[in-house]
């Protein structure tokens, strides 16, 4: 085909037949055309009939040019086809014949048949001579008549059913009996005649049959029955004229039917007895209108009305639907869906009384009317059950909400004035109101919620005692007071006149107790008009009062409350008054304290500096005088503080002490060396006592004043090893030192860690004897550095070592002891300044080992106040 479809050079002639070939292209409706093949191959199209502008849509000179656009216009499923006969046609040299399908530029798809007849040219060249004609519409009918000849095939096939011609006479002439259940073949039963195969009965009912379709001309059936080995089978002919003098018979089995018809009669019966006997309401209506056709005796029941009331008229003519909407609803749903389940719809009984049914319904036909079938399944029971549930709970959630106020609130008219309001609200009446019976106060009403159209009764009370007498009869006599109207009970005018006042028309009154005793009422007022209090709202209200007779006795027991507290406010600003007094007493009492203190120590540590000079003056004297004994005597005038050997200027300060002078005729005491030094031991330690007492006052007052600097530790305690000598060296005591000398820096005060070190080598020194040995040893432990001092000396109790530091009364037995514990107690505060600890501990054979923390040196420590 590739080769046919070439676009060759146009040659130099055209054929001779060309002008016929155009006369016999106008009286053709196809396209003539003429193909011309050389010996090279190449391939032109010399002419084409004007015919392809109606069968391909192209013009003649578009093909001519390129062949190619008809195979372009093959259908794709004949491509392959129109291929292969090209190629036999061109190996052949056959004329070429092909039927297929082009689908045209416009998109319209048509059926061709194209004829190519070669002929050999003098040159050597073919020309093919060629014809493509539209067999559209050929095809079309050849499709439809081969559909319609297999619909009418499938038909046939398809009708499982026998088929018999059968002459006027009863004679069989053919039969159809594929898929049909026969037992006889066909050769038994062509040209047998009714009477030979059927029974007399069955045949004498076909052959009458028979007769009136060839009379009548018009379709006959007839039913019977035939013993079969299935059993006694029913069957049905119909009967049509297929000829003259015959008739075409269709026989069909139809006892599956018949078996139908009798299982349907009997479900019919089944359905009337269940329409009947159903507990629910079942009525069959017509859609359009909701005439009523049948209606079943739960129906009656149910509306009130009978069965001829109802059959024939409407629902709406007999004021069914509470909503007429409803009604529109259901057929609504009824024309989209064909069928309605469980639709909660209310209907008014004949009596007028309101129920609630689910409606069921679905669409069913009725000789050709479509019609209603509904069945109705009260429910008024379990919406009156289910409101009632839902009331409960309700009222439940409003007594624990009431409760929780009453527990979390202490404002007991916020309490009541909530708590009646959602009385009302929940009961829907028009007033809810409480009552106070007050002996003092007489009766009056203290909180309310009422509809404002109706007298509020806040505010009211009177204090007409046979008045209020008898209302509280009223609610001692009854201990719930249920009044449904009150033009029905006999009351006293003034009660009468009380509820003509507030227009009360109805009332449900519940008493508020209190240890027995009536407190007040909680009242619901119905002024619309009378109303059937339920036995569920009288609970709602006797539990009510309960829970309100507990929050008026804990606000009671809140107001005591209150005033116990008031009292006990006023005796705590009372206590506190007097405290503050006392406080501003002892304050006072401290600061002559202080006074005293600063006056007595100044004056002793006067007279003791005054002391210490006259005697080691004294002292220096005898020494220089080469007085060594300890018993030589001193001659001293103790009337004018002087000795009597050397009255210079230590005379004169001796003389300015003594503010009273004596007169010369006293004579002058001997006192011995020991004397002296004893005396000034002993004002050394009462000056170094009355120092520290000082200091420590100035330490509680103001706070120690310390000047820290980056110290080296052995550095530091080196330098006090000088102070220290003469010291060990009285008491014939030794000191190892062991501190390295590459630790690491403190932030100190030098001058007053010295004061440290020399006060607890002092303690060890004045409480053991002579010959005693120091140890002193430091270590880095977690950013501090750790210093003791360890002697071999006497041990003391765990207790002891706890109060080493205090500041407390000392034995007043120890002449030291009050001197040292006072420089103990001064160590630790400046330990304590420095950012340390420091402590004492016994060791486990013998001695004491002192030990104290300092902070390491850091950079910021540099910039601390």
């Amino acid at each position: 085909m590739d080769e046919i479809v070439k676009s060759p050079q146009k040659p130099d002639f055209l054929p001779e037949k060309t002008a016929l070939l155009e006369t016999i292209a106008t009286n053709l409706p196809g396209t003539i055309f003429q193909i011309l093949q050389r010996q090279d191959g190449s391939i032109f199209i010399p002419y084409i009939s004007s015919g392809c502008k109606y069968l391909y849509e192209l013009e003649p000179e578009a093909v001519q040019a390129d062949f190619q656009v008809l195979y372009k216009l093959i259908h794709p499923q004949d491509i392959k086809a129109f291929t292969e006969s090209i190629a036999v046609c061109r190996t052949t040299l056959t004329p070429w014949h092909w039927e297929g399908r082009i689908v045209t530029p416009s998109g319209k798809l048509k059926w061709i048949q194209g004829t190519l007849q070669p002929e050999l040219q003098a040159a050597g060249d073919f020309l093919w001579h060629g014809l493509v004609m539209d067999i559209t519409d050929r095809k079309q009918a050849q499709e439809k008549l081969q559909e319609s000849e297999a619909r009418y095939k499938a038909i046939l096939d398809a009708i499982p059913d026998l088929m018999f011609r059968i002459s006027r006479d009863g004679e069989y002439l053919d039969l159809k009996s594929e898929s049909a259940n026969i037992t006889l073949s066909r050769e038994e039963i062509v040209g047998k005649n009714l009477q030979e195969l059927l029974p007399s009965d069955v045949a004498a009912i076909s052959q009458v049959a028979i007769a009136k379709t060839l009379d009548s001309g018009t379709l006959q059936s007839c039913e019977y029955q035939l013993p079969t080995s299935l059993g006694v089978r029913d069957y049905e002919a119909r009967l049509v004229v297929s000829g003259a003098d015959e008739v075409l018979a269709i026989v069909r089995d139809i006892t599956e039917r018949k078996q139908g018809e009798v299982a349907l009669q009997n479900l019919a019966q089944k359905f009337a007895k269940a329409f009947s006997c159903s507990p629910d309401s079942i009525t069959i209506s017509t859609l359009q209108e909701g005439r009523f056709i049948e209606v079943n005796d739960s129906f009656v029941n149910l509306s009130g009305y009978g069965r001829d009331e109802a059959i024939g008229k409407t629902s709406f003519e007999l004021n069914l639907w509470v909503d007429d909407r409803d009604r529109l609803n259901l057929v609504q749903e009824l024309q989209s869906t064909g069928v309605a389940r469980n639709l909660e719809v209310e209907f008014r009984q004949k009596s007028g009384e309101i129920i609630t049914s689910l409606l069921s319904a679905e669409v069913i036909d009725l000789d050709g009317v479509p019609a209603i079938l509904a069945v109705h399944h009260d429910i008024t029971e379990r919406k009156q059950v289910e409101a009632q549930l839902r009331f409960c709970a309700q009222r439940d959630r409003l007594l624990a909400e009431t409760l929780v106020r009453i527990r979390s609130s202490l404002n007991l008219e916020q309490i009541l004035q909530t708590t009646v309001t959602e009385v009302r609200q929940f009961l829907q009446a028009d007033r809810v109101f409480i009552g106070l019976n007050n002996a003092n106060l007489g009766v009056r009403t203290i909180a309310e919620s009422v509809d404002p159209k109706y007298p509020s009764v806040s505010g009211w009370s009177t204090n007409d005692e046979a008045y209020l007498q008898e209302l509280r009869n009223l609610l001692k006599d009854n201990l719930v007071r249920v009044v449904e109207d009150i033009t029905q009970i006999e009351v006293s005018p003034r009660v009468k006149a009380h509820y003509r006042k507030f227009q009360t028309k109805a009332t449900l009154a519940v008493p508020i107790m209190l240890n027995n005793e009536l407190f007040g009422a909680l009242i619901a007022n119905q002024c619309s008009g009378s109303r059937h209090w339920q036995p569920v709202e009288i609970d709602l209200l006797q539990q009510m009062s309960e829970q309100v007779a507990i929050a008026i006795q804990q606000s009671q027991i809140c107001q005591k409350l209150a005033e116990l507290n008031t009292n006990l406010e006023h005796q705590v600003q009372e206590r506190t008054a007097q405290l503050q007094q006392k406080m501003q007493e002892v304050e006072n009492l401290h600061r002559v304290k202080d006074v005293v203190l600063h006056t007595v120590a100044h004056d002793l540590r006067t007279s003791v500096m005054g002391n210490l000079m006259v005697l080691k003056n004294l002292l220096n004297q005898r020494v220089g005088s080469g007085e060594a004994g300890e018993h030589t005597s001193t001659p001293f005038d103790y009337a004018q503080g002087k000795s009597l050997s050397n009255q210079g200027s230590m005379g004169e300060i001796t003389a300015s002490l003594s503010p009273l002078p004596l007169s010369h005729s006293q004579s002058p005491i001997p006192i011995s060396r020991s004397i002296i030094e004893r005396m000034i031991q002993g004002n050394d330690r009462q000056l170094t006592m009355i120092n520290s007492l000082l200091e420590i006052n100035s330490c509680e007052k103001q706070g120690i004043e310390i000047k820290l600097e980056p110290v080296q530790l052995s550095t530091l305690l080196g330098e006090c090893f000088s102070q220290l000598e003469p010291m060990l060296t009285q008491n014939q005591a030794t000191l190892k030192n062991l501190i390295p000398a590459d630790l690491p820096l403190v932030m100190a005060d030098g001058t007053r860690l010295q004061k440290v070190l020399v006060n607890l080598i002092a303690h060890g020194l004045q409480n053991n004897p002579p010959g005693l040995n120091f140890t002193l040893s430091a270590t880095v432990e977690g950013g501090m550095i750790r210093t003791q001092v360890q002697d071999d000396g006497v041990i003391m109790s765990k207790v002891e070592c706890d109060r080493l530091f205090d500041l407390h009364v000392r034995d007043p037995q120890d002449c030291c002891s009050t001197s040292i514990g006072l420089k103990m107690y001064l160590c630790r505060k400046v330990i304590k300044a420095h950012g340390g600890e420091i402590g004492v501990m016994s060791n486990r054979k013998r001695g004491l080992t002192f030990w104290f923390t300092l902070p390491l040196f850091t950079s910021s420590a540099t910039n601390r106040p």
